[in-house]
C-alpha cells in the first residue's frame, strides 16, 4: 500500500527530469532544506510543462511517478522566493488533470476557525 501525503509541495521553477531518485532527493535536501525521507510528496516539473516527477518516500524506499502528457501543458505556477509551493490534495488533482492550482469556482480551506 502506499503512503498517503500529508504534505504536497512543488517544487517551483524547473527540473531537470533526466535526474532519478538520487538527484531529485538531493534537491529537497539542498536546495529546498527540507528532509527527503518525511512523509511529504515532492513534485518537480520540466520546462516544457509536459513531464512531472513524483518523488515521495514509503517506509523502505522511495517510489518515483512520472507521467508525460502527450498533448497540452501542467498549470504549473510561477516560482517564489521559498522555492517551493505547499498545496492539498485536491490541488494536486486539480494540477493533474490540467486545471490551474486557484480554480476561481473552488471552496477555499478554512484555517483557525474558533466557536
Amino acid at each position: 500500500m502506499l503512503a498517503p501525503a500529508t504534505r504536497i509541495y512543488l517544487v517551483a521553477g524547473v527540473t531537470d527530469m533526466r535526474k532519478s531518485i538520487d538527484g531529485l532527493a538531493h534537491i529537497v535536501a539542498d536546495s529546498l532544506e527540507m528532509d527527503p525521507f518525511n512523509d511529504a510528496w515532492y513534485i518537480f516539473c520540466n520546462r516544457q510543462r509536459d513531464k512531472l516527477k513524483i518523488l515521495f518516500w514509503d517506509s523502505n524506499g522511495f517510489w518515483l511517478y512520472y507521467r508525460r502528457l502527450e498533448k497540452g501543458r501542467f498549470k504549473w505556477p510561477a516560482p517564489n522566493t521559498a522555492g517551493h509551493i505547499y498545496i492539498t490534495k485536491q490541488q494536486l488533482q486539480w494540477l493533474l488533470s490540467g486545471l490551474q492550482l486557484e480554480h476561481p469556482r473552488a471552496h477555499q480551506p478554512l484555517f483557525g476557525l474558533e466557536m
